[in-house]
């Protein structure tokens, strides 16, 4: 059953988005162990923060959609910076760890979380619903307005009430939230194009072996994990289960884990003077020209060249 929260606080939780563009890719930076993975990812929480800097960084197995009330946030990605100002409404895969560098003393933000149980299921199109799963900020192209901020408040409100009808409330809201956003972003890039709504997992169990499948691979993506471990986490068989993630995330188990693997090496080139082979062996690669290799590939240069870029920024 979805767990549901909703509170006032000062909180590390971050708002991820640029100003400038309406995509951005994220890498996952470090990610901390953890046993908690599976109860996280399903709360259904809406809280108001008050932005502060913090060292460390956060991460959870849910969706998260974030709006700026007032002033600005700045957070660090993968060794880049990236600075938010209000009225901004942002949509994120939460899995990739993020952390707040920056904020005007008057920063105020919304943050919600939503089970990806229940995001997998919602009558979204696929191409949107691939793009958060796949490691994208969504940015809202439009401005949010004083609708926006007052269904954030009436969330907060309603969940802290505990009450399943009004968790259903909020959660029919933020699925047509969500779709309002969705179709707002296709017509600004692509006038003519309509996309179908249609939930990319449509069984629940389905759904649920697929965040299954995410925990496994966040815990585990540095050490020497296969398909077949993957699958066997929850009971697939593992032709099974590559065609129902390719589906749902529009790439393979196979490149999904070696992102993570490449965007942990990003985190440490950028953030530590480790020498290069060793960032690749604890990144989980078992060979120094795989992650070369898969490195270029992912980011286009060398990861010499990378820390040269990085490293003394995020230890300003």
């Amino acid at each position: 059953m979805t767990k549901v929260v909703a509170e006032d606080s000062t909180s590390d939780q971050l708002l991820p988005t640029r100003t400038a563009r309406y995509l951005f890719f994220m890498k996952p930076m470090l990610l901390p162990e953890t046993s908690d993975l599976d109860v996280a990812s399903d709360l259904l929480t809406c809280c108001r923060h008050t932005a502060l800097p913090v060292k460390s960084v956060t991460y959870h197995t849910h969706v998260e959609i974030n709006l700026i009330k007032r002033g600005s946030v700045t957070y660090l990605y993968g060794g880049s910076e990236i600075q938010v100002g209000s009225g901004r409404l942002v949509t994120f895969w939460s899995a990739i760890p993020h952390q707040i560098v920056g904020a005007t003393e008057d920063a105020q933000y919304y943050a919600m979380t939503i089970p990806v149980t229940w995001f997998l299921q919602c009558q979204l199109p696929k191409g949107f619903t691939h793009l958060i799963l796949n490691g994208q900020v969504v940015v809202d192209p439009e401005v949010s307005n004083r609708v926006d901020y007052e269904m954030f408040e009436r969330w907060v409100a309603d969940l802290k009430l505990q009450q399943p009808a009004r968790q259903r409330m909020v959660l029919l809201e933020v699925e047509a939230r969500l779709l309002r956003l969705a179709v707002g972003l296709t017509e600004q890039q692509d006038p003519g194009r309509r996309d179908h709504n249609s939930p990319v997992v449509r069984d629940r169990a389905n759904a649920d072996r697929i965040r299954q499948m995410l925990c496994f691979i966040a815990k585990n993506y540095t050490e020497e994990i296969t398909v077949e471990l993957i699958s066997r986490s929850v009971g697939f068989h593992p032709n099974y289960a590559m065609n129902l993630f390719r589906k749902t995330f529009g790439t393979t188990l196979v490149n999904y884990v070696t992102r993570h693997r490449v965007s942990h090496a990003q985190r440490l080139l950028a953030s530590s003077d480790q020498k290069i082979v060793d960032v690749a062996m604890s990144s989980g690669f078992n060979s120094l020209s795989r992650f070369n290799d898969a490195f270029k590939r992912a980011c286009g240069c060398s990861p010499r060249e990378y820390r040269d870029r990085h490293f003394s920024m995020a230890l300003n």
